[in-house]
């Protein structure tokens, strides 16, 4: 699997020869450090642990400074990655030319939260008239059964907290790679507000 820490800068729009617009989320990749490896002897499995933003000095406690090696700065964000495709080793840097190649991604991060919200924004719901007396405008409407079983059951679609979960969008097709900006363009809607933190793999499906 192929894949790197990245940050969402925002959405765009570009055109292409025929004139064509596509709407675009624009992924900048930086340089991501390998901070550790992972073997079958060592831990069961194979894995590459990369790195993303240099951290101050005083900010990482010793704990977390600790599983570091010496040549390495502590990095704000870290990712494991399962059965890394490229061969590298501790200390390398990983680009955006890890990407070569590749048609479509699959992006994961936190989605905005949207706080608590009603049936209305949070499932879709049509709600009911709006006129004529009607006292039934944003509500749910009923939820209960009968005597026998006398409860709600669950997963029933009601009011609640809305966003803030861990999402992600497959198959997004990679429109431009611009290396000299070091971003990738990527057609349709990435979870998360800007600068937010991304996970860019290369897509499972396709």
């Amino acid at each position: 699997m192929k894949g790197l820490i990245a940050k969402k800068v925002g959405m765009t729009q570009i055109f292409d020869e025929s004139g064509n617009l596509t709407p675009v989320t624009v992924i900048q990749v930086e340089p991501n450090v390998v901070v550790a490896k992972k073997t079958k002897e060592n831990c069961g499995y194979d894995a590459v642990v990369l790195g993303l933003d240099d951290l101050k000095a005083s900010k990482a406690n010793k704990a977390y400074a600790g599983q570091f090696p010496e040549n390495i700065t502590p990095k704000r964000h870290l990712k494991e990655f399962r059965n890394f495709e490229k061969e590298v080793n501790i200390g390398d840097v990983v680009g955006l030319e890890l990407f070569e190649g590749s048609r479509f991604l699959d992006v994961t991060a936190t989605s905005k939260g949207k706080g608590f919200q009603g049936v209305m924004k949070r499932w879709g719901f049509h709600g009911g008239r709006a006129t004529h007396g009607s006292k039934f405008h944003r509500e749910p409407g009923g939820t209960g059964e009968c005597t026998t079983p006398g409860h709600s059951f669950k997963n029933i679609k009601l009011p609640g907290h809305m966003g803030f979960k861990r999402v992600t969008v497959q198959n997004l097709k990679i429109v431009k790679v611009d290396p000299e900006l070091k971003v990738i363009m990527v057609r349709g809607a990435v979870p998360g507000n800007k600068d937010c933190t991304l996970i860019v793999k290369s897509a499972v499906k396709k």
